[in-house]
């Protein structure tokens, strides 16, 4: 009964409507699954909410909220990945608060960005389980906030007097997106109702939801802007189911997502670039034995690079299990956009570009041989998702051409009203004016992020911040550590940082790599190592790195989103954290 496809939902401006409108015309399909794993070798124990239950949870805690909160107020979601997170964050949305999407305390390395975003956000109620309840008391001690265990609250709660209670205004914040901070500090992007509810129907349509039904499988975190909108918004809008898993789960043993993805007709999923690296390079003969994959529908890469020979890996290692090679839609989004901007779409063959590195270290797309060693191989990230995109200069603010490489404007719906409190950089962020009005009338979003725009496709070179420029040149750090990490197998891949320094007759080079888990640092010939890793640079770049650093696993900064932070990573480099391993 549940594959069904569900009837087509009017528009509504806000999730909680379409949470009623389902729970009213399909009250028994299930709509949020938790496949929970409590021991290592668990299969996964399922927890299902049906549109009915989702719908009188929701009205239960937005009752409870509503009775502790004015309107307008913030509500801080500290829950564990579960049926829970759902519940709490509808529940804030239909008692017309303002949402903000955390994580609960003791999440490694996010202790102080937890209390950082807390100060910032002042949320005047903090809602978290039952489980969790002890931990998120004691980071709240001293802060003037109410603790709600989001399932302590009783059914009885809901105002069965009044079951539909008025819609939000869509122009109204429904909840505060924190920024990853891999740049710079976090901050709050403020996304309104109808903002999630345009994302969500791009999303839908770039991906063939809208048309075909699928099944939402996901481990992303739900406080992750690509994690909430894909298994909770987009499900919502268009009324189908969303199997949701612990990101832990998937990091101990990820052949469970790919089980999940075997298990549910039509699966669509989404997963940064690593994962996919991950489950090529772990999951055994023995694990892939009976899995089937010849009905995922989609496999969405984003949230950090995408490396177009990562996808190659992928599909290779998993052809055998009936795994399509055209599943996977290389994606690029952002908070400030509530999350997805542009995206290849299912059933079209990946698209990698072969560019001239020495032209693009001076504004230009040019094509190269595939085979030549100095080409630079990317992934084209699609066509804009129900939006527009412009590559600007960054200086002169001009419209660039196809080829050009500047930075990637957007204007759309789905672009969030600014940052909470921050009018100054609201404004040059979300405020931005093309220096030639013709080339595209209004306000623009400036992303800080690099790229251009070949045969339709947009391509993401790098992040404007992360840009090392030595002798004038322009040098992408993802560039660089690409080529670390295939210099010495030593190099744990995607855990490592490029960035440039002042020196004295200009920026030096460092890079900061972790070494694998299976080789002990006391193993490794430094020197020996240095010297390939300098080399294959050199060789590849035209570039001399000053430092390279040798860390052990977990020691290179990442934000909560998983990715590394290059700022805090150069931060700590310049503080001398990282004397150990140095070789100058």
């Amino acid at each position: 009964m549940d594959n069904r496809r569900p009837p087509l939902a009017p528009m509504f401006r806000s999730l909680p409507e379409y949470v009623r409108h389902w729970a009213e015309t399909t009250p028994d399909r299930r709509a949020f699954t938790f496949v929970d794993h409590p021991s290592p070798h668990s299969r996964g124990v399922h927890r299902t909410l049906t549109w009915r239950r989702l719908d009188l949870r929701m009205r239960a805690v937005a009752a409870r909220l509503a009775a502790k909160a004015e309107p307008g107020a913030r509500v801080a979601v500290l829950c564990p990945q579960g049926t829970e997170y759902v519940t709490a964050f509808l529940g804030a949305l239909a008692a017309g608060l303002i949402a903000v999407p955390l994580y609960p305390p003791g999440l490694p390395g996010q202790g102080d960005r937890l209390s950082a975003v807390l100060t910032d956000a002042c949320p005047e109620v903090v809602v978290t389980t039952g489980h969790a309840l002890a931990g998120v008391r004691e980071l709240c001690e001293g802060r003037a906030v109410k603790v709600v265990a989001v399932d302590h609250v009783p059914d009885a709660a809901a105002d069965n007097d009044d079951p539909w209670p008025s819609a939000p205004d869509d122009t109204a914040v429904a909840y505060l997106q924190y920024t990853s901070g891999s740049t710079r500090t976090p901050a709050g992007v403020e996304i309104t109702h109808a903002n999630v509810v345009a994302n969500a129907r791009q999303a839908l349509s770039a991906y063939g939801a809208d048309a075909h039904p699928v099944t939402f499988v996901g481990w992303l975190p739900l406080y992750h802007d690509m994690g909430l909108v894909l298994s909770v918004a987009a499900p919502v809008v268009r009324g189908l189911l969303s199997v949701l898993m612990d990101p832990v789960a998937f990091l101990h043993e990820p052949v469970r997502w790919l089980r999940l993805l075997a298990a549910h007709p039509r699966a669509l999923s989404a997963a940064p670039n690593f994962a996919y690296d991950y489950c090529a390079s772990t999951v055994t003969e023995a694990q892939k034995a009976g899995l089937r994959l010849d009905d995922v529908a989609a496999l969405i890469n984003g949230s950090e690079p995408v490396r177009p020979g990562t996808a190659d890996r992928f599909h290779a290692a998993f052809a055998a299990q009936g795994l399509v090679p055209r599943t996977h839609c290389p994606s690029y989004g952002l908070a400030e956009a509530t999350v997805f901007v542009s995206a290849a779409r299912p059933g079209e063959p990946l698209r990698a570009f072969a560019l001239d590195r020495d032209a693009l270290a001076t504004g230009k797309a040019l094509p190269a041989r595939p085979d030549d060693p100095r080409a630079v191989l990317l992934a084209g990230c699609g066509a804009p998702a129900g939006q527009r995109v412009r590559i600007a200069d960054p200086v002169s603010r001009a419209a660039l051409s196809e080829g050009e490489v500047g930075e990637i404007w957007v204007q759309g719906p789905n672009v969030g009203r600014g940052y909470r409190n921050q009018d100054r950089p609201t404004r040059r962020v979300f405020g931005a004016v093309l220096a030639d009005a013709t080339a595209g009338p209004g306000e623009w979003l400036r992303t800080g992020d690099l790229g251009t725009v070949l045969d339709g496709q947009l391509i993401v070179t790098g992040r404007l911040k992360d840009l090392i420029v030595v002798d004038g040149r322009n040098h992408y750090p993802q560039d660089v550590e690409a080529t670390v990490q295939d210099a010495h197998p030593v190099v744990r891949r995607d855990r490592l940082a490029a960035f440039g320094v002042p020196g004295g007759s200009g920026e030096r080079v460092v890079v900061v790599a972790e070494h694998t888990r299976t080789v002990p640092l006391a193993d490794i010939d430094v020197p020996a190592f240095v010297r390939t890793v300098r080399a294959a640079v050199s060789a590849r770049h035209g570039l001399r790195l000053s430092d390279v650093v040798v860390v052990p696993p977990g020691t290179v900064p990442r934000t909560s989103s998983g990715k590394v932070s290059r700022a805090l990573t150069r931060d700590r480099y310049l503080a001398g954290a990282y004397a150990v391993g140095v070789v100058g």
